[in-house]
């Protein structure tokens, strides 16, 4: 009988002869579907970033929950969104309520969320509570309009269309020149 360490020996020796045969590919780099970063003040990291989030003040969660508006209000005011009020109307086009039209009745900052009219369900001990919506899922249909809100869509259809201006046209002589003068 061989000794014990030759069974061990051969298992070596065929193992070894098999990575000869068939080596193991070369570990591929790892690649991220990033992008390239382009500001470098801004941080890509994804702890930063959601600290950040969660963290954000009253004032930036106002922009944060803005939603897009309507196509005939985008036509009309020449603006894409807006940050969400309490008496605007909008219509949900995402999730189990989507279809579904309503009032906002409240801005919930600190969960992110938005709570409409005739959205409720039912809890256990048979009281009604709103359900939060997100934001970015309804689309805002009738803006309730004041001062400092007519104020905000002239700014910013104001700025849509410099941008679209300077998209679309080349310099000529004449432009410059006339910036000149």
């Amino acid at each position: 009988m061989p000794p014990p360490y030759i069974s061990s020996l051969r298992l070596f020796i065929s193992s070894a002869a098999t990575l000869i045969r068939n080596p193991k590919p070369a570990a591929r780099p790892r690649t991220t579907t990033a992008n390239m970063k382009y500001n470098p003040r801004v941080s890509s990291s994804r702890r930063k970033n959601r600290k950040a989030h969660f963290t954000a003040p009253s004032s930036v969660r106002r922009i944060l929950m803005s939603a897009p508006l309507s196509t005939d209000l985008r036509q009309k005011y020449n603006v894409r969104s807006m940050p969400v009020r309490k008496d605007d109307e909008v219509q949900v086009v995402r999730g189990t309520y989507k279809g579904r039209e309503g009032k906002v009745v409240q801005v919930y900052r600190k969960k992110w969320v938005i709570h409409i009219e005739r959205i409720t369900r039912e809890k256990v001990n048979g009281s009604t509570v709103n359900v939060g919506i997100n934001p970015s899922k309804v689309v805002i249909t009738k803006l309730r309009l004041d001062k400092d809100r007519k104020s905000l869509l002239d700014r910013k259809a104001k700025g849509r269309t410099v941008g679209d201006k300077e998209k679309g046209t080349k310099f000529t002589a004449e432009d410059i020149m006339q910036s000149v003068d």
